[in-house]
């Protein structure tokens, strides 16, 4: 058993971080917490203006402001963004205060899940697929990294995914909770 605070779900777009993340947290009797939302609600803007305005810099250093907060408590279940992983920092910071848990996509599976999505900026450009594999090239490693459990979802509904999710948690994960 690995204890800690948070429960955390790192992995690609497309991985179903906040779908399956919801009935996960409901079974543990966690908070759910999409990152990405809190940069949305802090930043009065979304986060494909926020790239318009700030660049990906921008986006980022509000990422790990959010992680940093959000990891400051306990009792979550916190959603990450696909890219938190890229910084250093965040992994140190995701290892310290979470138990890790890495969602897996294939490309393939991603192209299919995400062929409608038009509010993720790294993928408005015709070539989605070259986008996604040089990200799986560059993200997964770091995923591998900072995972204390990983579980492939690319043929699993969410519903599926949360029971196998909660199995695995079940023998491998315990909230560690600060003394009153």
């Amino acid at each position: 058993m690995n204890p800690a605070p948070n429960l955390v779900l790192v992995g690609p777009m497309g991985a179903g971080k906040t779908s399956i993340g919801k009935r996960v947290a409901e079974r543990f009797g966690l908070v759910f917490v999409d990152a990405d939302q809190v940069i949305v609600e802090r930043a009065g803007a979304t986060i494909p203006e926020i790239f318009e305005h700030a660049g990906e810099a921008g986006f980022r250093e509000r990422e790990t402001e959010v992680l940093r907060d959000l990891l400051a408590g306990e009792g979550r279940l916190i959603s990450t963004g696909g890219g938190a992983v890229l910084s250093a920092d965040n992994r140190a910071l995701l290892g310290r205060r979470g138990f890790v848990v890495h969602l897996g996509v294939s490309v393939p599976a991603q192209l299919k899940r995400l062929a409608r999505c038009t509010n993720r900026p790294l993928l408005q450009r015709p070539d989605r697929e070259q986008v996604l594999e040089e990200m799986a090239r560059t993200r997964t490693p770091l995923y591998a990294e900072v995972a204390d459990l990983t579980l492939d979802t690319d043929h699993l509904m969410p519903p599926e995914a949360t029971l196998r999710l909660c199995h695995l948690l079940a023998t491998h994960w315990r909230r560690q909770e600060t003394p009153a």
